[in-house]
């Protein structure tokens, strides 16, 4: 074993040495693997034995990806077993029989607990503790019955967790959360979802009636004990297509791949575009090699076909008598008597869910498109507005100070309203909870909460709460004078959902014109830790600005200096319409951290002006 790896050995064992860990590794270390490699073997076949992970080594020699430090992505499952469990694999089969393939036959019965999430190799270990401590915590009151009520529509059969029992749950998987950041270092989402088993998803319409009636055969009242798994996969694969060998194949060529009867392969359908017909490249599950496979030697496997059981918690069924009894000796602090009805769910002092922050650019605004003269292409000599083009408003809102502040303080275009509702609906797809809404003054950001807000169906729900401090660089302002905005009447008469009861924490009289770099930087500073502080709900807090606030809001949080003036302008050219940020408080270490956004970005090309007469015949 090298020398350098050593110390960290030492390090692990030391940590862990009441566990597991150390009788894995020795026999391995013995066989002079190195540490990282050990860990990565024992993590990818999920702790089982010494021998398991030398075998994954032997097999992996060659994997091009085996020095590289790519940890493994978990999740934690809670799957049921028993008769119901019988019941629910007999329904796999006769609606695959009946009704083909679809989505939920990828992975087993399960009702999901946490999003996938990663763990280093050498802190799985505390993962494991962290589920047997929730697990001891949660044993004496776990219901003695999971209520599970059939749901229907077009595309999702499924059964759904009654409320007391889920709240229950999602309890056990927040205590779980909370156990892993301490003992295993890793960042764990509970699910916010409602609770549910999944019995079909993703299916053809014409395939419902004969799937609604098998789905009414199962018997959700059955037998049945829970148990808390964990489970992991190979995060580098999860869009990845899975094949299984049916035949023995052996390599005619040095690029192909070898293989057993039921190897499993990872395929990149977008990498296929200049392979032979019939042949596809793929990487072994069993090797990590990367080769051409003759694709009639395989078919479709499941998505869960490989991922890793790592440890399991089976709750134990008690009677009401035992089970007051054991949460008086396991649970200290038991859970509250009106825990059904407090949503999001905590556990005593810690919250399950935690507060996140999203920052959006605007959409596109009119200027952006057609200039600043758009003004003049769209009003005619009586003052009447009309579309120069269908990217023009279909109206603009009334104003009563000048129709010429639009060209300092423009609309949306029809695209930017267009793209404002997309990712409110795609915010909605996730089930994001937003619980407060913050935009800057001007107008095309105001639209722009709007409508983000009607793709989320909560414009009569959420009101939108105009800080002038997060208006842009008043440097960047090509009047000398800041733009004069509408009023918050102005607005409500437009039908924006305006929180007029809002007190700005920066006036408006205060934004000054021409301002220096460093006190724009000190303004967003000050403006966002007092909208985190004054916004201390449960969920996600919506901030919509311009292309300058993804970097001068988020520095200040994450406590970072301020970007250097003369890089600034560069990286904010790189914003696009839409562009967004998602910050996540980590509420233990008081601090926050950028994580990948709850939602996709939105990308699309240029529609250049077009004139019919362009295609008159030259005379």
């Amino acid at each position: 074993m090298a020398e350098a790896e050593t110390p960290l050995y030492a390090k692990i064992l030391n940590k862990y040495k009441n566990r597991t860990t150390q009788s894995l590794l020795e026999p391995l270390l013995a066989a002079e693997f190195p540490v990282h490699t050990a860990l990565k073997a024992l993590a990818a076949t999920g702790q089982k034995s010494a021998e398991d992970a030398a075998k994954w080594l032997h097999s992996h020699c060659n994997d091009p990806s085996l020095e590289d430090p790519i940890p493994q992505e978990y999740a934690l499952y809670l799957c049921p077993t028993g008769a119901l469990n019988d019941t629910l694999m007999e329904f796999w089969k006769e609606s695959k029989n009946q009704c083909g393939k679809n989505k939920a036959h990828e992975v087993f019965p399960h009702i999901t607990l946490s999003e996938f999430f990663t763990c280093e190799d050498q802190k799985v270990d505390g993962l494991y503790e962290a589920l047997k401590r929730a697990g001891d915590r949660f044993s004496g009151y776990f219901p003695a019955i999971i209520s599970l009520s059939l749901h229907s529509s077009s595309t999702y059969i499924g059964f759904f967790v009654s409320d007391g029992p889920a709240n229950v749950l999602k309890s056990f998987a927040a205590a779980f959360a909370s156990e892993a950041i301490v003992l295993a270092d890793c960042c764990v989402k509970p699910s916010t979802k409602q609770l549910h088993l999944t019995l079909a998803n993703k299916f053809y319409p014409h395939h419902q009636k004969t799937l609604e009636q098998l789905a009414k055969s199962v018997n959700s009242k059955q037998s049945c004990q829970w148990t808390a798994v964990l489970y992991s996969r190979d995060m580098r694969f999860v869009h990845y297509q899975l094949l299984r060998a049916l035949f023995q194949y052996k390599p005619q060529n040095i690029d192909e791949l070898m293989l057993n009867v039921g190897d499993l392969v990872y395929v990149d359908r977008a990498q296929q575009t200049e392979v032979c017909e019939g042949w596809v490249i793929g990487i072994s599950h069993r090797t990590g090699c990367r080769g051409f496979v003759p694709e009639n030697y395989t078919e479709k496997a499941n998505e869960s076909d490989t991922w890793v059981k790592h440890r399991e918690y089976m709750f134990t069924l008690h009677s009401k008598n035992k089970n007051e009894s054991c949460n008086k000796l396991k649970n200290p602090n038991p859970l509250p008597r009106n825990a059904g009805k407090t949503l999001p769910l905590q556990l005593p002092g810690k919250s399950t869910v935690p507060r996140g922050l999203l920052i959006i650019r605007h959409g596109e605004r009119v200027d952006q498109v057609f200039g600043k003269s758009w003004l003049q292409q769209c009003f005619d000599a009586d003052g009447k507005y009309h579309r120069a083009d269908l990217n023009y408003p279909t109206s603009l809102p009334n104003r009563k100070d000048s129709i010429k502040n639009f060209e300092y303080d423009p609309p949306l275009s029809c695209c930017g309203i267009f793209q404002s509702r997309l990712i409110g609906e795609a915010l909605l797809e996730k089930e994001v909870i937003v619980s407060c809404v913050y935009s800057s003054p001007a107008l095309r950001c105001i639209q722009t909460s709007q409508y983000v807000l009607e793709g989320l169906q909560m414009e009569q729900k959420a009101k939108i709460c105009i800080e002038p401090g997060l208006f842009e660089w008043t440097k960047w302002e090509i009047s000398t004078v800041v733009p004069s905005f509408m009023t918050q009447r102005e607005l409500t008469e437009a039908n924006y959902s305006i929180d007029t009861t809002y007190r700005c924490h920066f006036p408006l009289s205060s934004l000054m014109a021409s301002e220096s770099y460093e006190d724009y930087v000190n303004r967003c500073s000050a403006s966002i830790k007092q909208i985190v502080g004054s916004c201390a709900t449960e969920g996600t807090i919506l901030v919509v600005g311009h292309g300058s606030s993804l970097d001068s809001l988020t520095r200040p949080l994450l406590g970072l200096p301020a970007r250097k003036s003369g890089d600034f302008p560069q990286f904010i050219r790189k914003i696009p319409s839409l562009g967004m940020c998602f910050c996540e408080e980590l509420k233990e270490e008081k601090k926050w951290q950028m994580m990948k956004p709850p939602v996709k970005m939105l990308t699309h090309g240029a529609n250049a002006p077009f004139s019919w007469k362009h295609n008159l015949p030259d005379h």
